[in-house]
């Protein structure tokens, strides 16, 4: 497993933001270390940015340092191009995520949403919750 291209769904870069330790955050630590990218569509950044910047989250940390967090993680990203094509998830919101994976040519798709993990390997890529990329790597 490598961490060089990484498509991490919004759960995983929200709970890296939220907390300073556990297996979210060492993912993202594990991608710069690796110095890998996260690949991100338009529509999946507007989801992470939308739902980082909702209210319930004033309370855990300052609107300003998620901000400022979200445009370190957009300066160590690559965008790539999506249609919008149905690929088949259980949750079709779902399906950007993966074909972000297809178009970026990603090594893996980084999730705890159970309808994506239930698909891997999608089409070659590896679907991992956090701790089981963080295995994957420590195989190495």
């Amino acid at each position: 497993m490598k961490a060089e291209r990484i498509v991490a769904d919004s759960n995983v870069l929200i709970s890296a933001d939220l907390h300073s330790r556990g297996s979210p955050r060492a993912v993202i630590d594990a991608v710069r270390s690796e110095d890998g990218l996260l690949l991100f569509s338009t529509q999946t950044f507007a989801e992470i940015r939308t739902r980082l910047m909702l209210p319930k989250f004033d309370r855990y940390i300052e609107r300003e340092f998620r901000t400022v967090w979200l445009s370190q993680i957009e300066a160590v990203s690559k965008f790539v191009s999506i249609s919008g094509a149905t690929l088949g998830c259980r949750d079709p919101d779902d399906d950007k995520l993966l074909e972000t994976a297809l178009s970026g040519e990603a090594d893996c798709l980084v999730t705890g949403d159970r309808d994506l993990l239930s698909m891997t390997p999608f089409r070659g890529i590896p679907i991992l919750s956090p701790a089981d990329f963080l295995a994957a790597l420590a195989d190495l």
